[in-house]
């Protein structure tokens, strides 16, 4: 399509898709500024692409020139390639070129007065009439190709054909071989018609298997219509069955709803006592360490008040009162740490009695 495009459009050269199968820069940029040119004249974009830079501005230019006047996208990458995905850009600019020119009615497109004696091709030429002009140019090329053979072999034939004509003919062997001749023809015939004749029967025994088919399509079809209209005999235990199923289910929704909530209560539960444990834990600790403080203090205060138990007797009632308050601090605090831990506060000496 491109190349046939290009040829319409008026491209002064012949261009195939081998052209593209390797990168072909010069080429590329070669039909770029080609078509920047038919599409606008005055266009001045520089042609120079020598360098590596020349090129990368020269597609930058084209493709920034036919987005602005154009509004044609191009992928600047592909055109840089310059094979065969840069056809594809290229036949962006053409198609939109060549949809113009068929809108003119098949008129020429008016050309610059530079080029204008350079191309004299027919621009309003169809497309069927080049496929045709191209298979014309095919069987021209194949007919020649056996031409060109059928004269290789003329020499050899040469003295084969003047032989034949420097021989009198015969007229028995002329009848000979127009008899043979004929019954060929004659058994062609022949055959020609058995041909036809089976033709027919074939048809015949189309018609009647296409008869047969339709037939068994209607019974086919009225079977299918009866085993819709019945009702199979399963249908109502089906039913039942799918009503019991979807009361199971529901049950089924509520007591894992149900189990699910008392999990979570059993959780919280759990969490709250482990937390009232901790908490209980971390009184008793409190408490036994308040009881060994009391307890250091109680020792000191109480090697102080046996020294006084001597020198104040008559004042036995109050000391005697203070002993027993210390007494039951111990024990109860004796009791307080056997709740807690194993470990036991005391010594191996007996304890106080009432004479003492």
């Amino acid at each position: 399509d491109f190349t046939e495009m290009m040829r319409a459009l008026g491209y002064p050269r012949l261009i195939s898709m081998e052209n593209f199968h390797t990168p072909n820069f010069m080429l590329v940029s070669e039909v770029l500024l080609w078509l920047v040119k038919r599409y606008e004249p005055q266009s001045d974009i520089p042609g120079d692409v020598e360098t590596e830079q020349d090129r990368v501005f020269f597609i930058k230019a084209v493709a920034q020139f036919m987005a602005t006047k154009a509004h044609i996208k191009l992928n600047t990458k592909r055109l840089y390639q310059a094979d065969g995905y840069a056809v594809k850009e290229l036949l962006k600019v053409t198609s939109v070129l060549y949809g113009a020119m068929n809108t003119q009615g098949g008129e020429r497109a008016d050309l610059p007065e530079e080029d204008s004696s350079k191309f004299k091709f027919d621009l309003g030429s169809k497309i069927a009439d080049l496929k045709a002009a191209r298979q014309l140019a095919s069987e021209i090329t194949s007919k020649g190709a056996v031409l060109y053979d059928l004269l290789g072999k003329e020499v050899e034939l040469r003295e084969a054909r003047t032989e034949s004509i420097a021989r009198p003919l015969e007229i028995n062997e002329a009848e000979k071989v127009m008899k043979i001749a004929i019954n060929s023809v004659l058994e062609e015939v022949q055959k020609t018609k058995d041909m036809l004749n089976n033709v027919a029967l074939d048809e015949a025994n189309l018609e009647a298997k296409i008869e047969k088919r339709k037939l068994e399509l209607e019974r086919s079809q009225k079977r299918l219509q009866t085993l819709q209209s019945v009702r199979p005999a399963f249908m109502d235990e089906y039913e039942k069955i799918e009503e019991q199923l979807q009361k199971q289910y529901s049950i089924y929704l509520e007591k894992f709803r149900n189990l699910t909530y008392m999990e979570q209560l059993l959780d919280d539960h759990r969490r709250t006592e482990q937390e009232m444990f901790e908490e209980a834990a971390n009184m008793l600790r409190l408490i036994q360490n308040r009881l060994k403080e009391e307890e250091q203090h109680l020792l000191k205060s109480g090697s102080n008040d046996d020294s006084d138990i001597d020198i104040q007797e008559d004042e036995g009632s109050d000391s005697e009162g203070d002993l027993q308050i210390m007494r039951h601090r111990i024990s109860t605090e004796a009791l307080l740490q056997g709740r807690v831990g194993t470990r036991i506060m005391g010594s191996m000496q007996g304890g106080e009695t009432e004479e003492d």
